[in-house]
């Protein structure tokens, strides 16, 4: 396996596949970080006729953008054809194909949004090049994707009682990227304005069983290339709900499980946009702005 092969994505494609008939039930994650991208995107002045729903899922995001920002025209694109075929029934152009090999022309669209979906590449770098390179000069990119400390109550309940259980550990959640790389992925890739902001989402359960269900019927459950293949035993899986349940239930017995939301905001870049000042540029020096403090 190559090394730059973090998940594992036919895996990937058959858990959205089969979660793709009920994903509404579970979709309420997606439902929120959508909203906000939303948000985002009322924020702006620009209008942004053409639209790539980019990580899809079941077209939620399309209808919340559609007829905002002047957008018109919605394409749908996901791993899963599945998911593809639920955004088609509502309402979206929708086709099956993969965030690592995007297949539009470049400058072909206004806007790229991806909601909750690019953790799951494993060339991020060279997927948020393409995004570039399919935006329109000044088109804009807004995502949101799971960062760094993202179900870590999950995390370490698992690692510990696998270590009990079984004298060893393996991958059981996704690895997740932080603030300051993705700013820097936006920048390597040259998008220009990039801003990365963080909020933390806590979600509470009656119990860890329910989160789990929730994991499965979102699509999200472990897709780790390294991951262990088989089954979790019985007993690991149950010393991890009791762990869980010990350490992570509040005064009212439920448990909390914490999402960290990144949002993402780049444009392509245009000559319109405000540039920075280039070095020993500023008209005053910095003396005199300290005598007058």
């Amino acid at each position: 396996m190559d090394s730059s092969t973090v998940f594992d994505r036919p895996t990937v494609r058959r858990r959205r596949d089969r979660a793709a008939e009920s994903f509404a039930d579970y979709a309420f994650l997606f439902q929120e970080t959508g909203r906000r991208l939303a948000e985002r995107l009322s924020e702006t002045t620009r209008l942004f006729p053409i639209a790539l729903d980019l990580g899809c899922h079941d077209g939620l995001m399309a209808g919340l953008i559609r007829g905002q920002n002047g957008v018109e025209t919605v394409i749908g694109c996901d791993l899963s054809p599945a998911m593809a075929r639920q955004a088609a029934k509502n309402g979206a152009v929708a086709l099956a194909a993969d965030e690592e090999a995007l297949p539009f022309a470049p400058k072909s669209v206004d806007l790229v949004v991806a909601n909750l979906s690019l953790h799951w590449v494993n060339d991020l770098p060279g997927t948020l090049l393409q995004i570039r390179h399919v935006l329109k000069e000044d088109g804009l990119f807004l995502a949101s994707l799971p960062g760094l400390g993202t179900l870590d109550e999950l995390r370490g309940c698992l690692m510990e009682a696998e270590s009990i259980e079984e004298g060893g550990v393996s991958p059981r959640i996704s690895p997740f990227a932080d603030i300051q790389t993705m700013g820097r992925l936006l920048q390597r890739a040259g998008f220009a304005l990039p801003v990365v902001d963080a909020d933390t989402i806590t979600v509470t359960y009656a119990d860890p069983i329910r989160l789990l269900a929730d994991l499965r019927g979102m699509g999200e459950t472990n897709s780790v290339a390294v991951r262990r293949k088989t089954c979790t035993r019985k007993a690991t899986l149950a010393r991890a709900l009791s762990l869980y349940q010990q350490r992570f239930a509040g005064p009212d017995g439920r448990i909390r499980a914490s999402v960290q939301i990144l949002t993402l905001t780049a444009w392509r870049p245009h000559a319109s946009q405000p540039k920075p000042l280039s070095p020993g540029s500023g008209k005053i020096d910095l003396g005199t702005a300290l005598d007058g403090a």
